[in-house]
């Protein structure tokens, strides 16, 4: 399957387009022509946070998840800016994006820029751009998203104004959910919304990218990656070794004065495993079991 000239930028086409003195918008600002929804590369040091931001407390262990995230595949989902003056920008929506951008240790960063007071205008420019033939269904969901964070629309207002039903939007906004590694193959068309769509229902991150490589390894039918997402896993309970184990390990441990390591399976099977240093220690050791004897 190829994925030659998969990319899209989102809102290309559209008659909206943003030219004007005030804006200050250059080539060098948008790739491809000056429209509402065009995506930028800039440079991270010149995006600023917003004041105004509400939310200030970020869970630094899923930080550094989509930190090594974006290391290995990239920022799918670009950060929404507000243009402040010539190569000056404010953040809008996407600050966990922006700082795990910069943990990963990127310079640039994708974004789609915005003008002040341009609400209705990108209203109008997404809702058009939705209903473009050619978008995957990676760019709909993020289109969605955006009408929902920037616009301030609820999701039935949303499915209103894109005439789809409620359940369909929320369909797409699942996709969003799935790791990076799902989205590309969507973005890419080395799955489809089906598969997408049956792998949402998979909890297990894991298991998820299981399935994935089985879906392009093997071909498997939208029907097949249902019937693999309702099979439960079977999770192997870890043995809890008894307390009194762990007492007799560690008062040998000390007698021996070496390391001990006692494991135990649920049926009762099990190793004791003692570690010397030297020769003169496993003499000590042989000497300790033959005096037992």
């Amino acid at each position: 399957m190829t994925t030659q000239n998969k990319k899209r930028g989102l809102g290309r086409g559209l008659e909206a387009i943003l030219q004007s003195p005030e804006t200050d918008i250059t080539s060098a600002d948008i790739s491809g022509n000056y429209v509402a929804g065009a995506i930028a590369q800039i440079e991270i040091d010149k995006i600023e946070t917003n004041p105004f931001q509400p939310r200030t407390d970020f869970d630094e262990t899923a930080l550094n998840e989509l930190s090594e995230s974006i290391k290995n595949q990239g920022v799918i989902q670009p950060v929404t800016v507000r243009k402040m003056g010539y190569d000056k920008y404010q953040l809008i929506s996407g600050e966990r994006r922006l700082r795990a951008s910069k943990m990963a240790g990127l310079k640039t960063i994708p974004v789609f820029i915005r003008v002040a007071n341009d609400e209705q205008m990108l209203e109008m420019a997404l809702i058009e751009n939705i209903h473009r033939e050619n978008l995957n269904a990676i760019e709909v969901a993020i289109s969605y998203q955006r009408l929902l964070e920037e616009c301030k629309l609820t999701q039935d207002k949303l499915s209103e104004k894109v005439g789809k039903d409620r359940s369909t939007v929320s369909n797409f906004l699942r996709l969003l959910k799935l790791p990076a590694e799902i989205q590309i193959a969507i973005r890419d068309g080395y799955i489809t919304m089906g598969h997408a769509r049956a792998l949402v229902n998979i909890d297990d991150k894991a298991r998820q990218l299981i399935i994935l490589k089985r879906i392009i390894d093997e071909d498997l039918s939208v029907r097949q990656v249902e019937q693999l997402a309702k099979q439960k896993t079977t999770k192997k309970h870890k043995a809890t070794l008894p307390e009194s184990y762990k007492i007799q390990a560690e008062t040998l441990s000390k007698a021996l004065k070496m390391g001990v390591k006692v494991t135990r399976d649920n049926k009762g099977k099990g190793s004791l495993t003692i570690s010397f240093k030297n020769d003169e220690e496993f003499e000590r050791l042989l000497d300790f079991i033959n005096k037992g004897n």
